[in-house]
């Protein structure tokens, strides 16, 4: 039987220690108690461990033999801000498939009440992608970033390959772009920008231009954003692993 993971909220060399939902979900539905072995994630290593003591509030482990983990997607993903419950399915997708990072991005076509409300969603977000990462069985949480706009995000960006999602794009595919950067130099990550409902406006595709981003296609049909990221992201890691 496959034992139960869990991502340790704080941790020692040798102890870890589970607080809040996990915590209580632990003491209350699982009924756990001393003694009792789990999976526990610390620090982002997989650790077979050992409950010491239980409460409601906190649960306490005892670390023992570290254990082979999943290896995680090397992609930043660039998420255009879109209506909040497609872009949570896609938060907890891109976590189920590997990516490291999701920053969201406040684009010209985002709508103005999404782009309002987007920081005050990102602790929701943040959930979304630790629950997703326990259901995978993922040894890491991807880092959610806040909302930021798009031109502070690309001067930032420091990722080799660089990948841009256009419909006005019709020759490039994705597999292709990737093909060619790996032919040219090995990369050991990738920034994958997914643009809003509307695409990206004709001054943010000349912002990508700018700062070297390789716009790509991924065929004829028109997808929705998220269903475009999660098409995007296994093609990727088909490359990247």
């Amino acid at each position: 039987m496959t034992r139960r993971r869990f991502i340790a909220d704080h941790w020692t060399s040798d102890t870890a220690t589970l607080t809040g939902d996990q915590a209580g979900h632990l003491a209350r539905v699982l009924r756990a108690e001393p003694g009792q072995i789990f999976d526990v994630v610390a620090g982002g290593f997989l650790h077979r461990a050992e409950i010491t003591s239980v409460s409601e509030d906190e649960v306490h482990f005892t670390l023992h033999e570290e254990l082979e983990s999943d290896t995680v997607l090397p992609l930043h993903l660039l998420l255009a801000i879109f209506k909040f419950d497609h872009m949570e399915w896609a938060i907890e997708k891109a976590t189920e498939l590997g990516v490291s990072r999701i920053t969201p991005i406040l684009a010209r076509r985002t709508e103005k009440h999404l782009a309002l409300a987007s920081a005050k969603r990102v602790e929701r977000w943040r959930r979304i992608a630790l629950e997703a990462s326990k259901q995978s069985r993922r040894t890491s949480i991807p880092e959610i970033a806040t909302p930021q706009t798009l031109k502070a995000t690309l001067e930032q960006e420091q990722s080799p390959a660089r990948i841009l999602l256009s419909e006005t794009e019709q020759a490039t595919t994705l597999s292709a772009a990737l093909t060619a950067v790996h032919r040219s130099a090995d990369y050991e990550s990738v920034a994958l920008a997914i643009g809003p409902e509307g695409g990206w406006t004709p001054e943010e595709m000349a912002l990508f231009t700018s700062h070297h981003w390789t716009p790509v296609t991924l065929g004829p049909r028109i997808l929705r954003a998220e269903t475009a990221a999660i098409a995007a992201i296994a093609i990727l890691s088909s490359h990247l692993l």
